[in-house]
């Protein structure tokens, strides 16, 4: 078998993690790259199963590529691609729950976690399945944003920046998803995540979301 690698894109097959291609959707191969591939400059740019929670969005897709290929930390770029097929078990309602689940678990792995982060994801995952109303969503990410500010001015410098970092690759679906609690509440309480353990994690999570065995 040869190896699967992905790409993600918006709504509208536009990307989204740089460039303007919109790209097409029926199998085709998209024009070839002119000139030298060049990381984040030049050249269509693919990643493989380890690396997709970092390049989350709206839509995945399976790719392919032919010709030159460049190996870059996350990513490869190569001169030529194509879509193969979307990932359909991917939606706005998986998303929200693997971005809950992230939440939950980083909340999980910091200990006494404000019931008002706890209570953000159990609306999230509400909200997901239909069982919550926008509103309901909104108070509960309120709520958890003044659990995070106030941990915030009380975490050291370096406590608040690890923070920062590890809820932003812990609850990227809540970003584009409108601002789910689910973000506020990693935010406010993934500071302590163990990095690679939990990306190892949080891939294994994924994939059980895209071949269907959650959600």
């Amino acid at each position: 078998m040869s190896e699967m690698f992905y790409k993600v894109l918006g709504y509208g097959a536009e990307s989204i993690n740089g460039g303007d291609a919109v790209w097409n959707t029926h199998g085709k191969w998209m024009p070839p790259i002119e000139g030298e591939l060049d990381p984040c400059r030049n050249g269509y740019h693919l990643c493989r199963r380890e690396h997709l929670v970092g390049w989350l969005g709206p839509g995945i897709w399976r790719a392919a590529y032919r010709g030159e290929l460049i190996d870059d930390e996350d990513k490869i770029v190569v001169r030529e691609a194509r879509l193969v097929s979307r990932v359909r078990t991917w939606n706005e309602r998986t998303a929200r729950l693997f971005a809950a689940d992230c939440a939950e678990r980083a909340l999980e792995r910091a200990g006494n976690a404000d019931p008002r982060s706890i209570e953000a994801v159990r609306i999230a995952r509400l909200f997901a399945i239909g069982e919550a109303t926008r509103e309901e969503l909104d108070a509960a990410r309120d709520a958890a944003w003044d659990a995070a500010r106030a941990a915030a001015r009380d975490a050291a410098w370096a406590a608040r920046d690890a923070a920062r970092d590890a809820a932003r690759d812990a609850a990227w679906a809540a970003a584009w998803a409108a601002w789910a609690a689910a973000w506020a509440a990693a935010w406010a309480a993934a500071w302590d995540a163990a990095w690679a353990a939990e990306r190892q994690w949080q891939t294994d999570r994924l994939f059980k979301y895209l071949e269907g065995r959650l959600g």
